[in-house]
């Protein structure tokens, strides 16, 4: 096995020192946790007290807590055990975290979809719980009393009749001879006592990222590693028909190019296949990449041109389609006559562009694989790579480093099956490095999608019919070739799940073939859903002369539950029972966000003006009000923001609020500059200059958050800031210069 150390920059410092005289090369190895140990375990499985694969306690008083999902910025590193260290009455101070390998035993451990809180709240809490009740009983063991009598201090176990205490550590040994409680039995502490949850904690991750210390995919090293950088088919679905190597093995440290098979279709997950340069760094692997000569069979694909399909799905969007929710007689409504207003809107794909590009390590050996990689998904590794290499499950050993950023892009784990893949053809550890552009061209987009909304108003503007159609190529295209309609989870993200009071209401979803790998991001549909359905909800709102709040006061009706439970139409995997889509949280989020942004209150300058949005999704009710300036160039400016949130029970605020924060910029980039485009089937971006994300200077000034008090149970942060902030940001616009954004990005549109 191959010998890896922590060293610190003050040893790196030392032994340049000592070794002295010029040095020309030097090589830092981060710890990888787990590596010297047996595949499965970490330091909470071999602690002493282990009442669950979350918890381990030792005699010395140190708590491990188990983070089975990844951090990417998001803190659910910190947040879920802060969950089990309040239920345990553990000092924080006193817990160090183990990230978790890919396990079925922990559950999910898809870190998307904005579930780890919801999906893992009361999970954590019966962990903590477990090793709570299991102290108290040892303590109560040890001093004759009945444990009902005893109840727990910080890391403490007291009973306060004698005044005696036992710290945990004392409690350890004797606790983890005691069978583990049923949940039955369990004791959840009372919210008058929490410590943490609701109060939250910096990120577990701070000090080693501010210090250096923290591992993310790009540190990991073994002895004798090898680095590959890989040309894959411009195209979806090409081919190989020649490759010339004979430059690219003439640059100093390239050692060979090493073909990789093409995918068979579908896609999913599996590495897209191409030509990989392999070489003693990644210098050499990238120059070497650039010699190669390669004519490539572009397949059906190469047909694919963005303004064509543009077209061609704006023109879909204007016909009847299938329908996925119909209630009254929407027909015979529109057959009624009066004032029609139609409108068609447009967002084209998107890439995630996180700040860290794909990166993997991977060693095969003995028949295993092992992995170090930045990945959303541990689990779907297991499930690529054992395909790929043609062994077990098990046999497939996948640690989770640091995230760079992710926004769903890396729980697709096609890169990390690329390292493994050519880990076996060489016999030898390898690195697969992607550059930006790889990123770029080469990502799993949010879809382009065209929708058509259409309403039969009366004269004060009141809807009496509301049809909205929309036509994107579905995420499904990459698991089933003849997938072209929305599956109901997407089809669900602001669209069928539309909380208006309508007597007459028909949603429909035409036909869209995939061209290139279609994949969640950020929000995924709520983006184009809920940008069409408030940026039409405000049209309506002018066109009949009302104020856009108060109007949408109106579409939304009495406080009430959207009843859909008996309906095909998920709620993001969660029951209708526990998250019921209640218009009464809606409406609270709306009218404390005017209240908030002073919408109706505040003088504004010349072409100044607030926007307003509000939107249901991943089971949260955000609103939020955009404050906008555009100047005589058609530059806009973002004064401030002001969001308010229902996520149910928050356990670390700030860290909320830093989410939505961070909503508003990427909401911005997606409204300014958010286009992928394609050309014969190959995507025309490739870096920052041609697919930039918003700097600090085009950021919004000032965004204020908002979390509302509630008692509902815990739901997603990290995804429904930004369908509310993009709609309202180009309603903003509208209200500060009276052009209509329907189409994004922004910067198709001229505001001078």
């Amino acid at each position: 096995m191959s010998a890896i150390e922590n060293v610190s920059r003050r040893g790196f410092l030392t032994g340049l020192v000592a070794v002295g005289g010029l040095v020309l090369a030097a090589r830092f190895y981060p710890e990888i946790a787990g590596h010297e140990r047996a595949p499965g375990s970490n330091q909470a499985d071999l602690a002493k007290l282990h009442p669950n694969v979350f918890l381990g306690i030792n005699p010395d008083g140190t708590v491990y807590i188990v983070a089975h999902r990844s951090e990417m910025g998001t803190t659910s590193r910190t947040s879920l055990p802060l969950v089990v260290a309040d239920e345990l009455d553990a000092d924080w101070k006193l817990v160090k975290i183990d990230q978790a390998i890919g396990d079925a035993k922990y559950g999910s451990q898809n870190t998307d979809g904005s579930q780890s809180i919801r999906g893992f709240y009361d999970v954590m809490r019966v962990a903590g719980a477990t090793g709570r009740l299991m102290l108290i009983q040892a303590a109560a063991r040890q001093w004759g009393v009945d444990p009902a009598e005893c109840t727990t201090e910080m890391h403490v176990v007291v009973h306060a009749a004698t005044n005696r205490r036992l710290g945990y550590g004392e409690l350890a040994t004797a606790a983890s001879k005691l069978p583990v409680p049923a949940k039955e039995v369990l004791k959840f502490k009372p919210k008058s006592e929490w410590r943490y949850v609701g109060k939250g904690s910096p990120s577990y991750d701070l000090e080693a990222l501010c210090t250096g210390k923290a591992v993310f995919g790009m540190d990991a090293q073994l002895d004798g590693m090898l680095y590959a950088s890989i040309e894959h088919p411009p195209v979806l679905g090409g081919k190989v028909k020649s490759v010339d190597s004979q430059e690219a093995l003439k640059v100093a440290g390239v050692r060979q190019i090493v073909p990789i098979d093409p995918y068979q279709p579908p896609p999913a997950f599996q590495p897209l296949g191409g030509v990989a340069v392999i070489a003693d760094n990644t210098w050499a692997a990238f120059q070497g990449r650039k010699k190669l000569k390669i004519d490539w069979d572009n397949g059906a694909n190469e047909s694919y041109d963005s303004e064509a399909y543009k077209k061609e799905l704006q023109e879909t969007a204007r016909k009847p389609a299938k329908v996925v929710r119909d209630e009254g007689d929407v027909d015979a409504a529109f057959a009624k006559g009066g004032k029609i207003i139609e409108a068609d809107y447009y967002v084209p794909l998107l890439a995630h562009a996180s700040m860290e590009p794909m990166v993997a390590l991977a060693e095969f050996k003995d028949g295993r694989a092992t992995l170090w990689a930045p990945t959303q998904n541990p689990q779907a590794v297991q499930d690529i790579v054992s395909k790929e290499l043609g062994i077990a499950k098990e046999n497939v050993i996948c640690h989770v480093t640091l995230l760079g950023g992710g926004f769903g892009r890396k729980s697709k784990p096609d890169y990390v099956a690329e390292a493994a893949v050519l880990s076996k053809k060489l016999n030898k550890p390898v690195k697969v490095v992607w550059t930006r552009e790889d990123d770029i061209k080469f990502d799993y987009y949010n879809a382009v999608a065209a929708m058509h909304l259409k309403a039969a108003v009366s004269d004060k503007g009141i809807p009496s019919a509301w049809l909205q159609r929309s036509v994107f190529p579905p995420i499904t295209s990459i698991f089933d070739v003849n997938a072209v309609y929305g599956d109901p989870g997407h089809l669900q993200q602001g669209w069928t799940d539309i909380p208006y009071d309508l007597p007459n209401l028909r949603v429909e979803n035409g036909p869209a073939k995939a061209h290139v790998r279609i994949g969640w991001l950020r929000s995924v549909a709520n983006i184009y859903h809920a940008f069409a359905v408030q940026c039409f909800t405000d049209e309506l709102a002018h066109a009949s002369g009302r104020d856009p709040v108060d109007y949408q006061f109106g579409l939304i009706g009495k406080p009430r539950i959207v009843d859909l439970k008996n309906t095909n139409y998920p709620n993001y995997g969660a029951p209708y029972d526990l998250y019921p889509i209640d218009t009464a949280r809606l409406i609270r989020v709306m009218q404390m966000a005017a209240d908030k942004g002073g919408w109706g209150k505040r003088k504004l300058g010349k072409r100044a003006g607030l926007g307003f949005a509000a939107h249901r999704s991943f089971l949260t009710y955000v609103a939020t009000v955009v404050e906008v300036e555009v100047d005589d160039q058609g530059e806009i400016k973002i004064p401030r923001v002001d969001t308010v949130v229902d996520a149910g029970l928050v356990v670390n605020p700030e860290a909320t609020r830093a989410q939505f924060q961070g909503a508003a910029v990427f909401g911005t980039s997606v409204v300014k500059t958010g286009e992928i485009t394609a050309t014969k089937g190959a995507i025309d971006q490739s870096n920052f200059q041609d697919y930039p994300v918003a700097r600090m200077s085009e950021a919004p000034y000032q965004t204020n958050v908002y979390l509302v008090e509630s008692d509902a149970p815990p739901a997603g942060v990290g995804e429904p800031g930004v369908p509310p902030f993009v709609a309202a940001l180009c309603n903003a616009i509208f209200a500060a210069t009276g052009k209509r954004i329907r189409e994004l990005p922004l910067s198709k549109n001229q505001l001078v």
